[in-house]
């Protein structure tokens, strides 16, 4: 598995917009378009005056990640309404292997 880790800052006052985007909207039409995806996680905390998000997605494998970003892969994926509701974020998206150690 992959997991796809990026980061993004919201204004306080659109910190629960965005996490409602991303766990009612974006998730679950990201499920529905690529079947190699597994769900994904927010993170969320108070940086100074503003609010950083770390959103990690989880993909069966690259290609599912390229079926969700395109070709290249390290290109973040901000759909308007995201753009709409956030400040900043990073340039880049890191890619890790996941491995699951249980017990």
């Amino acid at each position: 598995m992959i997991a796809r880790v990026w980061r993004g800052w919201t204004k306080p006052e659109d910190a629960e917009a965005y996490a409602r985007f991303l766990s009612a909207e974006l998730f679950p039409a990201v499920a529905a378009r690529v079947g190699g995806f597994r769900g994904g996680f927010v993170f969320r905390r108070r940086d100074g005056c503003d609010v950083e998000f770390l959103v990690m997605t989880v993909f069966e494998s690259l290609d599912d990640v390229r079926r969700f970003a395109g070709d290249d892969v390290d290109v973040p994926v901000i759909e308007p309404e995201a753009a709409r509701l956030l400040i900043r974020g990073d340039d880049r998206v890191e890619h890790f292997d996941v491995r699951l150690r249980q017990g």
